[in-house]
C-alpha cells in the first residue's frame, strides 16, 4: 500500500490556477481511489501501479492546455493491504489523547 502526497498545476497561466486543479480532482474523484484533498496538495491511498496511473492521468489532462507544469510527488510505501490514511492520524490523536485538527 502506498501513500502518496502530490501537488500538479500549471505555471504559464496566471496567478488563479484552481479551474485546471478542479479538473485534476475531478478526474481522482471518478477513479475510485481512496483520497484526501488538503489546500496544498492532494493525498492518493493505493497500490503503487494505480496510483501512478492516476497520476500520470492527471498529467495528460494538463498537458494539452498547458505549456509549464509543475508537480510535487512525496512517496510513503508500506507492505500490506490495510488502509492508513486515517490510522496514521488516529494514533496521533491516540498518543495526544485529544482530537486534532484535520
Amino acid at each position: 500500500m502506498v501513500l502518496v502526497e502530490f501537488a500538479m498545476f500549471p505555471t504559464d497561466k496566471g496567478e488563479s490556477v484552481s479551474q485546471y486543479v478542479s479538473q485534476i480532482i475531478d478526474h481522482i474523484d471518478k477513479s475510485g481511489l481512496n483520497y484526501r484533498l488538503t489546500p496544498m496538495g492532494t493525498i492518493l491511498e493505493g497500490s503503487w501501479d494505480e496510483v501512478f496511473r492516476v497520476i500520470g492521468e492527471c498529467f495528460k489532462i494538463l498537458e494539452p492546455q498547458c505549456n509549464r507544469i509543475y508537480s510535487t510527488i512525496k512517496v510513503d510505501y508500506r507492505r500490506g493491504t490495510e488502509s492508513r490514511m486515517n490510522a496514521k492520524v488516529d494514533k496521533i490523536k491516540t498518543l495526544l489523547q485529544r482530537e486534532i485538527k484535520t
